[in-house]
This record gives C-alpha cells, structure tokens and sequence, in this order.
C-alpha cells in the first residue's frame, strides 16, 4: 500500500483546484483532477481515489449527480466524499450535508462552503483520511 492518499479533486475552476491542490500540497497526497462531472466519474474509475472532493455546481452532471452516482458504484461507494459550494456567498441560502442527505438519501462526509479556509479543508481531509494511506 502506497504510503501516500490519492485524492480526486472536481471543480469546473482551475483556480480552485490549483487552491485545493495548494492546500493540501504539505500533505502526504497525491492529487488528481477533473474539470466537470462527467470527468469526475471517469478519473475516479481509473484512479480509485481514497477520498473525492466534488464541487457542487460543475458542467455536465452536477456533484449532487456525481455524488449518487459514485454511491451506486461498488468500486466507489464507499469513498469519502467532500462537497464544496459557494452556494451561500452567491444566494445567502446556506445548504449542508444534512440537508443534501434529506434530499438525496445520502450525506457526504464533509461539506465545506467557498471560499475555502484552507485549515477546514485540511483537518477534514485528515480525519477522512484517518487510517487510510497516506494519513499523518
């Protein structure tokens, strides 16, 4: 087993998968990236990541969509998921996982709201990631 954590990091913003791929560059992880849903899917497929952050608003399939879909796969059902929003800056309308988990019939592990702090994005990595490769 590899002493280092794949993450997959979805954003349709190169800047915030450049800012996420910075925060957690300190980390003992790997990062690899897709640019819409669609991509998501298909990166996650080949690469089985140990953990995948999904933005919420993406081209292609949302990371709502993504999100079910990744909870149906048996390969990838049970990866930690953190869904990331700037939802609440644009509307004022907060949404967390337990309201996507009312919704959906499923909660991700972690919801975290943009603009990233980087130290909530990097504690909730750690303790996603707690026992698994690459976990400090």
């Amino acid at each position: 087993m590899s002493d280092r954590a794949k993450i997959l990091i979805a954003d349709d913003e190169p800047d915030c998968i450049e800012f996420v791929r910075e925060a957690l560059a300190d980390g003992p992880y790997d990062v690899v990236s897709a640019s819409d849903g669609e991509e998501a899917l298909t990166v996650a497929r080949a690469e089985a990541p140990n953990l995948i952050i999904l933005d919420v608003q993406m081209p292609k399939a949302t990371g709502f969509e993504v999100f079910q879909r990744l909870r149906q796969e048996a390969d990838l059902a049970s990866v930690p998921v953190i869904m990331l929003t700037g939802i609440a800056e644009r509307t004022g309308v907060k949404v967390d996982g337990q309201d996507m988990g009312a919704f959906m019939g499923a909660e991700p592990d972690a919801y975290i709201d943009k603009p990233i702090e980087p130290i909530v994005l990097q504690q909730a990595v750690k303790r996603l990631l707690k026992g698994q490769a690459g976990s400090a």
